[in-house]
């Protein structure tokens, strides 16, 4: 449970950009009648940890939301990252700072259980955390070594939790022992949002093309919490068709 002390306010960020090159107008995507952002809209609100808002450089992205009775806020379209963009948002919706936790979720993840959302606000109760995010552990051998596959290498701090030391392409760490698939949703400290979007691309950063990196070799602390399955990402047709099906069978409780 959060400390009395410094309860958590957070505000959920789901941004959303329309260019995209695999899969073209990507947040709009058709699933069952509804637009993709939309049903990633609606997992995030199932969460219930706070207000959602999409960000979104796009107006037919913003209208599809506020026609699903959500809340948008339009962006620029020049930015190089998601957390540019919701660090951006947050500034325009809450210039009063009164929410001190940012929880982004990526708007390509329609399959995500609330649950997920909810788990990664656990860590931010210790005052030495900075950001939080989710892991799972890999269970199919070619993922291992498949540098799509982000792996978070990092120290158990408690069951199911970690202190993350790094993240990388590459098969790691070495030796016997479970590998954990790095998940892309991120909560942050509003202050270390802040001081995040600030920094400079990192070397490492740079190298392994993982933003992430940035935070770790600025000394600033990220935790992550293990939860059982890794959310479909949709970036193909192929995986938009995976996401159907899924949600589909969700539906009906299989």
């Amino acid at each position: 449970m959060p400390s009395l002390r410094n309860p958590l306010r957070p505000l959920v960020l789901v941004p959303a950009r329309l260019a995209a090159t695999r899969l073209p107008n990507k947040p709009l995507a058709d699933i069952h009648g509804d637009p993709m952002i939309v049903h990633v809209w609606r997992r995030a609100k199932e969460a219930g940890v706070g207000p959602v808002v999409v960000a979104t450089d796009s107006p037919d992205v913003a209208e599809a939301i506020v026609n699903a009775g959500g809340q948008a806020v339009l962006t620029r379209p020049d930015h190089a990252s998601g957390s540019d963009r919701i660090h951006e948002a947050v500034e325009a919706l809450d210039p009063d700072c009164d929410f001190n936790v940012i929880v982004n979720v990526q708007g390509d993840l329609p399959t995500l259980d609330p649950a997920a959302i909810r788990a990664s606000l656990a860590p931010l109760d210790d005052p030495e955390v900075d950001i939080t995010t989710l892991v799972a552990e890999i269970v199919r051998e070619e993922e291992k070594t498949e540098p799509s596959v982000v792996k978070m290498v990092g120290a158990e701090v408690s069951p199911g939790r970690f202190r993350c030391l790094y993240f990388t392409r590459a098969t790691a760490p070495a030796g016997p022992g479970p590998l954990y698939h790095h998940i892309g949703l991120y909560a942050y400290r509003r202050s270390a949002l802040e001081r995040f979007v600030r920094l400079p691309p990192s070397p490492l950063e740079l190298r392994e093309k993982l933003e992430q990196l940035r935070a770790i070799e600025a000394g600033m602390r990220i935790d992550a919490v293990k939860v059982d399955v890794v959310p479909l990402g949709v970036d193909t047709a192929s995986d938009l068709e995976r996401a159907r099906v899924m949600l589909i069978h969700a539906a009906e409780g299989l």
